[in-house]
């Protein structure tokens, strides 16, 4: 795995990775029970693997900061982002993933101890629990990482954005870091049942965007909107991805059937008021 030390664009020093080091520059107090327990380890013990199994460059680690809490917001095609993105940081994150996941015994386990909140996509209760377990993780100083998207873009274009993550960056103070994800599609397209080794990918992580950049001028809907908004332009910026203005889990309307109708001959209003003789 390869770090260019220029922030957002071209190299000015390259370098390798020096392997994962857990937590050891976080300063958070305790996460919530059973999240994350077992990430450190299993870091530590997959880097070594991971650089063998595909060729990483990393762009703008500087923009990560050494402490503190922060958003890591990425653009979302492939199974495997929740990989590269951890496999590519020096300290925990700690994921929002859908509920489902915990519908299969072998993931039920497993994803909460690697970091995964579990988040119920319908909504309600269930979604704003996990909103505000994800405020705890931040408000003790941890990376947080959501795509915005809401779920995998199928089609490989990045989508519209949901406002929960600018929502959780102005609840706690937390900066928002764009990130942008390149060639991990192509390792695992949706659908593909294993990875392809010995790909190439690029994550790039963006300048922070800081919530006191949107102070408060009323209307809150916009405020999120606008910010998240800014999010999706620097991902964009990023990966080249083509944009769509609309929800990546937004079903698609049913093509209307179209019925062939024969027209009746046109006539005038004085032929419609005209009496009709009766035939008997």
């Amino acid at each position: 795995m390869k770090v260019l030390l220029d922030g957002w664009g071209g190299s000015v020093g390259r370098g390798y990775c020096g392997g994962m080091v857990g937590d050891s520059m976080t300063t958070a107090t305790e996460l919530p029970k059973n999240i994350g327990r077992l990430q450190s380890a299993v870091k530590t013990v997959m880097q070594p693997i991971f650089n063998v199994l595909w060729d990483v460059d990393v762009y703008g680690a500087s923009n990560l900061p050494d402490e503190g809490a922060a958003i890591l917001c990425a653009n979302h095609t492939s199974v495997m982002d929740s990989f590269f993105v951890p496999a590519t940081l020096p300290r925990r994150i700690t994921y929002v993933g859908k509920a489902e996941y915990l519908d299969d015994w072998k993931t039920r386990w497993l994803f909460p101890q690697l970091g995964m909140i579990p988040i119920d996509r319908s909504g309600g209760d269930a979604a704003k629990a996990a909103l505000d377990k994800a405020a705890e993780i931040l408000e003790s100083g941890e990376f947080f990482g959501i795509y915005p998207e809401g779920t995998r873009s199928r089609d490989g274009r990045l989508h519209k954005g949901h406002t929960g993550p600018a929502r959780l960056a102005i609840r706690t103070g937390a900066p928002i870091i764009p990130v942008g994800l390149k060639g991990i599609r192509e390792i695992q397209p949706p659908d593909a049942g294993r990875p392809k080794l010995f790909e190439s990918a690029e994550v790039y992580f963006g300048e922070p965007i800081h919530p006191d950049r949107y102070p408060d001028s009323g209307d809150q809907r916009l405020r999120f909107r606008q910010m998240i908004d800014e999010v999706m332009f620097e991902i964009r910026k990023a990966t080249g991805q083509e944009y769509v203005h609309e929800y990546a889990n937004k079903k698609k309307a049913e093509e209307p059937v179209k019925v062939e109708m024969d027209q009746p001959e046109a006539r005038s209003s004085a032929d419609v008021l005209r009496p009709v003789a009766l035939t008997i």
